[in-house]
């Protein structure tokens, strides 16, 4: 006879059993097979050719990826390819997030219900224009880790993710009656090192992870291949326009047996601050998407829809000596555009694959509308000065991994003994710092434009010294990234002399609602607070062209960032952001003033460079 206490038990076991089933069933009690067989991919064993568009899950509100799916199957697509992004799912260590816009394994259902198969992208290594490339800075914080690399400590990690990743979304694949039909191993790894033996523990740690009923695939340009794809793996190549017919070519020698795929085809292209908004030549992407589908190739266009990369989610280019950090928008110049209307290239794509094809695409949905909002003004502020946590002492200046803070901000602080007249010199500063000597704004060094030093002269005998550092997106591409810690890195020296000594002041900029506002003046870096009301929500794009450098909130939702250089003045503000009634606004603006406007816009507005000095 069972006691008491377990009677009890028994329907709590029944009832989690149960929702584990349903959580891990597959979508589909058919089972398939898609594989690279015969120089071709096979769904079934028959001939498929992959008809692919990307976007991103994370970049898309959830009550919109519907919605979006449905737009890539009215393009004729038969597939959609996603990222997933480490550091969103996984933002401390052991601690994971599928929920809300990171329900990964819904978005790939939801495809699968709109009649689309789905090619994941598992990384560990993202790219994609996104924050450290989808690494969760963490890693960083031991200061003896290599990313990216075969060093233990990164393979275990890549590895405890990569295996929880599996929990979710490995049920899904197309073996167990789930969509997903393809898994790419690693990205474009040869662009980046040549090391197989690290691509082969990540090609083994996919398998332990489950994914082994679709087909695993690496992905490089066309002469970087042999550097980073695997033998036993299909290689797809990643090119754009005009390079369709060479890169092919090349791909035949290296592999004359195929498959031939483009895992991606990059229609359009992102956007920096300081540089014009991508604008592409949609005619000769076109005309490469003809040529593609004609030789019976498959294909990833890159992006199909690119979103918005919402609150600090940008990333970053470096060649080692030009930082270009990238805008919040990821607009792309896509087929469909960031708030997910279809382009006139959008338009032409759809002809072109129901030429290709024979196959009707069904009708084009009708895009959310956007409305305006009329101006409001800012009334409340509160300033940072007022508002700081407690300080963390150190000899050196800490970096932000130390800090176990991933975004935002870090205030150092430290006295001087003036008089002095030199340089303040900082070996690098990661990314963006305004330096204030006793409160005032003595000058900027940005790691944008390969500043290092600045001039000072201070007068007083007991000087406070304020170094106010933005991370303005951790490098996504390229052999800089395992040094991206964030902060000022070498050392702080004043006319020669070593600084020591300093407050580092954590500043996360997590939502700063709770702040204490009043409608004081407030100039320099603030916080400001507004709201607005309105009877419908409907997509707006919230105008910051009266701005200067920050970020906003909308209803705790952080939309991104602002940058009165340009070229985006605007943020996308979906319609499931706001709600009937008054919606709240946080800015904080390191060059803030009193009394500014802003406005909902009915259209983006992402050209609009300014000559204002930065």
């Amino acid at each position: 006879m069972k006691s008491s206490a377990s009677r009890l038990l028994f329907p709590v076991l029944i009832a989690s059993a149960l929702l584990a089933f349903i959580t891990l069933r597959p979508a589909s009690s058919e089972h398939h097979s898609f594989r690279a067989a015969d120089g071709q991919f096979l769904l079934d064993g028959k001939p498929f050719r992959i008809i692919s568009g990307e976007m991103h899950y994370a970049r898309i509100p959830r009550e919109y990826w519907r919605d979006r799916l449905r737009m890539a199957k009215a393009m004729g697509l038969n597939a959609v390819t996603t990222y997933v992004f480490w550091n969103a799912h996984e933002p401390r260590p052991g601690v994971y997030d599928f929920s809300g816009n990171l329900d990964v394994a819904e978005f790939v259902r939801q495809a699968q219900q709109e009649g689309l198969y789905v090619i994941l992208r598992p990384g560990p290594y993202a790219c994609a224009e996104w924050e450290f490339g989808g690494f969760p800075s963490w890693l960083l914080k031991d200061p003896n880790m290599v990313v990216r690399s075969r060093d233990p400590k990164f393979i275990a990690a890549a590895r405890s993710w990569l295996l929880r990743l599996g929990q979710e979304v490995a049920p899904l694949q197309i073996g167990n009656g789930g969509p997903i039909i393809a898994v790419q191993v690693e990205n474009e790894y040869g662009s980046y090192s040549d090391d197989h033996v690290y691509m082969e523990d990540i090609h083994h740690i996919l398998i332990d992870a489950g994914f082994t009923q679709a087909q695993l695939y690496t992905a490089d340009g066309a002469d970087q291949v042999p550097r980073g794809s695997l033998p036993e793996l299909p290689a797809v190549i990643n090119f754009g326009p005009g390079e369709a017919q060479k890169s092919f070519a090349k791909l035949k020698t290296q592999r004359p047996t195929g498959p031939y795929m483009n895992g991606e085809y990059w229609d359009g292209w992102f956007d920096h601050w300081g540089a014009p908004h991508a604008q592409t030549n949609a005619k000769q992407q076109a005309a490469d998407l003809d040529w593609i589908l004609r030789q019976g190739y498959s294909i990833s266009i890159y992006m199909f829809h690119g979103g918005t990369s919402f609150g600090w989610m940008n990333g970053a280019n470096s060649n080692g000596r030009n930082y270009e950090p990238d805008v919040t928008s990821y607009d792309y110049d896509s087929a469909l555009d960031e708030s997910g209307h279809p382009t006139p290239k959008y338009l032409l794509f759809r002809d072109i694959i129901e030429r290709n094809t024979g196959v009707p695409p069904p009708p084009v949905p009708t895009a959310p509308s956007a409305s305006t909002i009329p101006a409001f003004t800012l009334d409340r502020a509160a300033s940072l000065w007022d508002n700081l946590p407690a300080p963390i002492h150190s000899d050196q200046p800490l970096t932000m991994e130390a800090m176990d803070q991933s975004y935002g901000y870090v205030l150092y602080r430290t006295t001087i003994d003036g008089p002095v007249t030199g340089d303040l010199s900082v070996g690098a500063v990661h990314d963006y710092a305004q330096v204030y000597v006793n409160g005032k704004l003595a000058g900027i060094i940005d790691r944008r434009l390969n500043q290092h030093a600045l001039p000072l002269a201070i007068d007083s005998p007991h000087a406070h010294l304020d170094i106010l550092l933005e991370n303005t997106g951790r490098v996504n591409f390229g052999p800089s990234i395992p040094t991206e810690r964030v902060g000022l890195l070498g050392g702080v020296q004043l006319a020669g002399h070593p600084l020591t000594g300093w407050d580092n002041y954590s500043l996360p900029m997590l939502y700063p609602g709770s702040l204490t506002y009043s409608s004081k003046p407030c100039d320099g870096p603030c916080f400001y607070q507004a709201s607005f009301n309105i009877d419908h929500p409907h997509d707006t794009f919230l105008d910051a062209s009266a701005l200067g450098k920050g970020e906003v909130w909308i209803n705790d939702q952080p939309l991104g960032r602002f940058w009165h250089i340009g070229p985006q003045k605007a943020l996308c503000v979906p319609a499931p952001f706001l709600k009937p009634g008054t919606n709240h606004v946080v800015v904080f603006d390191l060059e803030g003033e009193s009394g500014r406007k802003l406005q909902g816009l009915d259209h983006p507005v992402l050209n609009a460079l300014t000559a204002k000095a930065p």
